[in-house]
Parts: structure tokens; C-alpha cells; sequence
């Protein structure tokens, strides 16, 4: 077995671990980066499907996102908007197909006012709550104990209204039913994102796509660290903190250093073997963070026909199969792409059919927005990161009920040498690239601060 050693030793070659090695190894640190798969990215992965282009994982950039911008920008990337000119399509509960300026739901005017009234009370919970240490506030208990249905239902007797504030965060972020997750936990993603509007606002969180696709982010930061750094194929097996140094091992190499950054998501960190073990209180939290489940639906066709007919491809239908559909046609493209979302129970009942079945399902349910054009794709894919062996699901993990409240204020703290980081654990940026390279950031720095003490 070959020996190394380095400052730090990094787990995961995602945005979170590849930005942190960047930072360390500008502040004059060795670094040694462990990935597991044959390619960086983590959950973004820009891949080749019958000779077209997908983003196989996240890809959206909002206005606000500034760290993920100003990294686009440092290396030398660009962004370009997602199309979104012309009316968007609504779907009723009952299947009743309504086009639309894109603005609020077309429901009706009672609905919206509940609608618009909801918005405001998670507006303010979450400016008043913040994303940075949501247990913290005098409240967080209460909010934990309920699930973000409970809620909901408490605030409103409206069930459409109810049913469509819901999506947003449980189909469109968690990918975990309304009952599944905390009202806490939905104000953290509100308040990560700016507030809840921002989450509705899909010409806003929606915003841009980095052109040859989000993961060239970090195939630009591994590029840039050199194969030295980026060790691909690598699963860690073993972290052993007994000693002065910390010793990881994968299968066939060990590495030493003074410090290790896990930054691979909290569903993951049971799959290393810590000598010792880690403390009782991690043992236990880390249980009590679960991903979600999510099929990305890809579909593209020789234009994009739904222009012609006005439309943004932009489409919602909170309780249908797929609740959410866009238009995804890649930059400079000529042919058309669509985008949607199939989440959480819905995504369960599609995996339990044939792949046939599955397809003339999905394609159905899209075509119910779009027309029967929807019906014949040139290329269709689905991304499915839940049977992925080294993610487990999408988006991102979310605490169990009262987890957040109770075990929060503990989820970044190190323990001895060994810093977690990854997307999940940020505050600002929560679940996005762009959490993942601030908390990236943010753990080299605390890393240098302890390597000179």
C-alpha cells in the first residue's frame, strides 16, 4: 500500500471540497483531494446522452447566489439566462390546463389572497429567523415539532392554496413530502434562498445556467489543482484520528495529515470507519439526516416547438406527476429542451415500472402542459442520483422532525481534526452550488486558522 502525506486531506471532489483545496493551497498548504467517482462534480454532472448535452445534476444560478458568481467569473466561465419569454401553463387539481402571464397561479381570487398571505407570513419568519442558526430562535422548538403540512394547515383552511405553497419547498427543494420535513426546516430554505418569495419566483431562483454546464465548475477547479491533487476512484475506507496525525486509507493507498474535510453530504459520512469511532452525539445526529428523492426528467425535440406557440415552457402542477416543467435548451442550441421534476412518492411509483411505461407516463404528464409534441422527444434521460452509490438521493439531506432544532447548532463543529462541509450543512446557499462553495470556503479557513495555532 503507497504512503503520502499532506497538510490536509480532503474527502470528496465536489464544489465544497475542490473550493476548499483551492483555498488552502493558495494560502501555501499541501493538499491531497480523495473522490470516490471516476469524476469530479459530486451532484453536479454535465453528461452525454445520445449526442446531447444534460445537466444530469444541479445547474441554476440565482441573482443572489454571489459566491458561485464570482467563482464562475474567476474562472474564466459564463453564464447565460434560462429561457423564460412568453406565458407559462398552470394545472388544476382536477387537470384543468390554464395558460397564463407567469405571474401568480391562475386560482381563484380567494386562494390567491391565501396564497399571497402565506408568502408574507414565511417572508417574515424567515427574515426574522435567518439561515445562519435557525434553532437559536425563540420559536424554533415549536416550528420544529410540526411538520411543514401541520403548519400549513394550521395557517389556512384553503387546501389548494395550502397544496401549492407546499410544492414549492417539498417537491421543488426537500423532494420529501409536506409531512415529512419540519415548518423549521422550510423556513431554513426559504431563508437561505433570501426569503420565500425568492423560492416562488422561478424567474429568480431559476435565473441562470453556466454555459458547457455547472459541472465544468469543478472540472475547471480540479483542472487548476493539478491530477497530483485529484485523486479519482479513491473511496475513503478508513479515517484514523487516534494519533498525532490523521491517517486516511482507501483501498489500495493511505495518506497522513494534520486535518481531514469530509466534504461529501451527512448520508454519506456512515460509510467511513473512524478509529476511534466518533462521538456519541454524531453518531446520532448524522442518523437523523436523510436525502430526498427526485427524478430530473430530460427531454429534447428538434425545436422548441412551445415557443411558436407563445409559451416559456415554464409549467406547474402541484399533486400531478410531474409538478414542474422548463425550458432547458442549452446555450446556442438550435434544438429545444425540456426540464422537469418528478419528486419524492411520485418518484417511487415511476421507478416501480417497466422502463416503457415509465417513459409514455412521464411524456403524458408533460405533454398535459405542453401539447402532444411533448409526446416525441429526440433524446430522453432521467436522472436518477438515487441509485447513485456515492449520493443516495437529491437534492440534499434534511433532518428528521426536531432534528434541526435539536442538533443544528452542532453540524459544523469539528470534531478533533476532522471538519465536515458540504452544501446540506450551509446556511446561506443551503442545497445549492452556491452553499457548497461558501462553506467550502468558509472550512479552509477555519482549517488554516487551526493548522497555526
Amino acid at each position: 500500500m503507497s504512503e503520502e502525506t499532506a497538510d490536509v486531506i480532503i474527502v470528496g471532489a465536489g464544489p465544497t471540497g475542490l473550493t476548499a483545496a483551492r483555498a488552502l493551497t493558495a494560502a501555501g498548504r499541501s493538499v491531497i483531494v480523495l473522490e470516490a467517482r471516476d469524476r469530479v462534480g459530486g451532484r453536479t454532472w454535465t453528461d452525454t446522452i445520445d449526442g446531447q448535452m444534460f445537466e444530469i445534476g444541479g445547474q441554476w444560478i440565482s441573482p443572489d447566489q454571489t459566491a458561485i458568481l464570482d467563482l464562475v467569473d474567476e474562472l474564466g466561465l459564463t453564464t447565460y439566462q434560462r429561457y423564460r419569454d412568453g406565458d407559462s401553463v398552470y394545472l388544476a387539481p382536477d387537470g384543468t390546463r390554464t395558460v397564463y402571464d407567469g405571474g401568480m397561479f391562475p386560482v381563484p381570487a380567494a386562494t390567491q389572497a391565501e396564497m399571497e398571505r402565506l408568502i408574507g407570513l414565511l417572508d417574515d419568519l424567515a427574515e426574522r429567523i435567518g439561515a445562519d442558526a435557525p434553532w437559536d430562535a425563540a420559536e424554533a422548538a415549536d416550528l420544529d415539532a410540526v411538520s411543514f403540512q401541520h403548519w400549513l394547515e394550521g395557517q389556512s383552511d384553503d387546501a389548494l392554496a395550502v397544496a401549492n405553497i407546499g410544492m414549492f419547498v417539498a417537491g421543488g427543494m426537500l423532494t420529501k413530502p409536506t409531512t415529512a420535513f419540519s415548518a423549521l426546516q422550510a423556513i431554513l430554505m426559504a431563508a437561505s434562498a433570501g426569503s420565500f418569495s425568492h423560492l416562488v419566483d422561478d424567474h429568480f431562483i431559476l435565473d441562470r445556467r453556466v454555459v458547457g454546464g455547472m459541472q465544468s465548475v469543478s472540472q475547471r477547479l480540479a483542472a487548476d489543482l493539478g491530477e497530483d491533487i485529484v485523486r479519482l476512484n479513491s473511496p475513503v475506507r478508513t479515517i484514523d484520528w487516534s494519533g498525532e496525525n490523521v491517517v486516511v486509507s482507501t483501498d489500495d493507498a493511505s495518506y497522513t495529515g494534520t486535518a481531514v474535510i469530509v466534504a461529501v453530504p451527512p448520508n454519506l459520512y456512515s460509510r467511513i470507519t473512524y478509529v476511534p469511532h466518533l462521538p456519541r452525539l454524531q453518531q446520532v445526529f448524522h442518523q437523523h439526516q436523510s436525502m430526498g428523492l427526485v427524478i430530473k426528467v430530460h427531454a429534447t425535440y428538434p425545436r422548441p416547438f412551445w415557443r411558436e406557440q407563445g409559451l416559456s415552457g415554464t409549467g406547474f402542477g402541484a399533486g400531478h406527476l410531474v409538478q414542474e416543467v422548463y425550458d432547458n435548451t442549452n446555450h446556442g442550441e438550435e434544438q429545444g429542451t425540456l426540464v422537469g421534476f418528478i419528486s419524492d412518492v411520485n418518484a417511487d411509483r415511476m421507478w416501480a415500472l417497466s422502463e416503457e411505461d415509465r417513459k409514455t407516463e412521464i411524456l403524458e404528464a408533460i405533454a398535459a402542459f405542453l401539447g402532444p409534441e411533448a409526446l416525441t422527444p429526440t433524446v430522453f434521460h432521467l436522472s436518477d442520483f438515487g441509485a447513485e452509490e456515492w449520493t443516495r438521493g437529491a437534492y440534499a439531506t434534511s433532518y428528521d422532525l426536531g432534528g434541526l432544532s435539536r442538533w443544528g447548532r452542532y453540524q459544523n463543529d469539528p470534531v478533533g481534526p476532522l471538519h465536515f462541509a458540504s452544501s446540506d450543512i450551509a446556511g446561506r446557499g443551503y442545497q445549492h452550488v452556491d452553499g457548497a462553495v461558501r462553506i467550502g470556503r468558509d472550512t479552509a479557513e477555519t482549517v488554516l486558522r487551526a493548522l497555526a495555532d
